[in-house]
């Protein structure tokens, strides 16, 4: 929905002496300032829903894209402001761009600057009322997995000082707490991971991310584990596919799809790495020759600590987080991951990011300033 321009007679639009000097409005020094420490998503917008300047939280969540609001919603309620100059408030529930696979519950308002352009302010419903309920049930999926570790552990040094005098035992059990201590550090790794991801923004920290040489060094990183089991990697040809984000998130995410492909796949079997890109979009493919997950399984394996086979991921050492991290990734970068499977014949798993575009590096490279608020480039604004 495009917004109409208005002459410089009509009733709120903007003064010829509170233009900038390529003539759109004015963002006072004071509002860039006041928008870059609010913890709301913010935009800045001509009267004709030109976007000025966009928060990174704002890009983040794909509400802008080349100078232009992407939520027709929020076009609309800029619109009636942009008419009458009086601010509204509305809660919405959106389909977040560009995939549409997500929903947004925001709160957006809408009000007249001074100096003729508008402001916009957004904040995401959505994670506030997931916040308790997921800390609560983090902290019980928590508390019930560090048990099993735990506990092992305590039987475990009573069975090596009931057994002071048997060095065979004593060296099985010792073996065991090895292997025990480990699954409780992996576990408290990856709960440091999660973490993280939740409260991280990537493009705060983000770069242009060569999918083949992230490809390259997540095989490397598996590379060992993949021996052990004789299992053996195809690789696709290299792509040349770039995408904007966190490399070291982006690395951990495909890594775990790696490791958990090789988990669960039978000795001298095949994993495949593959690479392409569909309607600017690029996909990275793992896809396993393995045990396969019922079809009933698959729209919960992302879950926090949820297993297909309880028995299966204690034999593997798997904490039951590692899907859930991948998940997590791909939403920080407005992507997602999908899940294809057939019992007894492997199963494939899907990152799709959004494409970064050469065409637009300047509005693209702005994104990874550490200001929060920046400038959309003049040269991609509307005509």
């Amino acid at each position: 929905m495009a917004l109409r321009k208005k002459s410089p007679d009509e009733p709120g639009s903007l003064a010829p002496g509170l233009r900038g000097a390529s003539g759109r409005p004015a963002v006072p020094d004071e509002v860039i300032r006041v928008l870059s420490v609010l913890p709301s998503a913010s935009m800045v917008v001509a009267p004709d829903g030109t976007v000025l300047r966009a928060s990174s939280r704002a890009m983040a969540l794909g509400l802008v894209s080349r100078s232009v609001v992407t939520i027709p919603d929020i076009v609309h309620l800029i619109g009636r402001v942009a008419d009458d100059g009086n601010p509204r408030e509305q809660e919405m529930r959106v389909r977040r761009p560009p995939l549409g696979r997500e929903l947004l519950e925001l709160r957006v308002r809408v009000a007249a600057l001074g100096t003729g352009a508008l402001l916009i302010l957004i904040d995401d419903l959505a994670e506030e009322r997931r916040v308790d309920v997921v800390r609560r049930d983090f902290v019980a999926n928590v508390s019930h997995e560090l048990k099993t570790p735990v506990g092992a552990l305590s039987l475990l040094a009573e069975a090596v000082l009931a057994s002071s005098d048997d060095a065979e035992q004593v060296h099985h059990f010792a073996e065991r707490m090895q292997i025990e201590a480990a699954r409780l550090s992996h576990l408290i790794q990856d709960v440091i991971d999660l973490s993280r991801l939740q409260s991280d923004d990537p493009l705060t920290h983000a770069e242009v991310v060569d999918v083949d040489e992230l490809a390259a060094r997540a095989l490397d990183e598996v590379r060992t584990l993949a021996a052990s089991n004789e299992i053996e990697f195809i690789r696709s040809e290299p792509t040349g596919f770039v995408v904007f984000g966190d490399r070291s998130q982006l690395l951990t995410a495909l890594r775990n799809l790696l490791a958990n492909a090789i988990a669960y796949s039978p000795e001298k079997t095949k994993v495949a790495l593959g690479v392409r890109q569909t309607n600017g979009i690029v996909e990275i493919s793992v896809k396993d020759q393995g045990i396969g997950i019922p079809a009933n399984d698959l729209d919960r394996i992302f879950e926090r600590f949820y297993r297909v086979d309880q028995a299966r991921s204690r034999g593997t050492g798997g904490t039951g987080l590692g899907l859930s991290i991948v998940k997590h990734v791909c939403q920080n970068h407005g992507g997602e991951c999908t899940a294809w499977s057939e019992i007894g014949t492997g199963s494939t798993f899907t990152i799709r990011l959004p494409t970064y575009d050469p065409e637009h590096s300047k509005e693209d490279e702005s994104r990874a300033l550490p200001v929060d608020l920046v400038t959309v480039p003049s040269s991609e604004r509307l005509s």
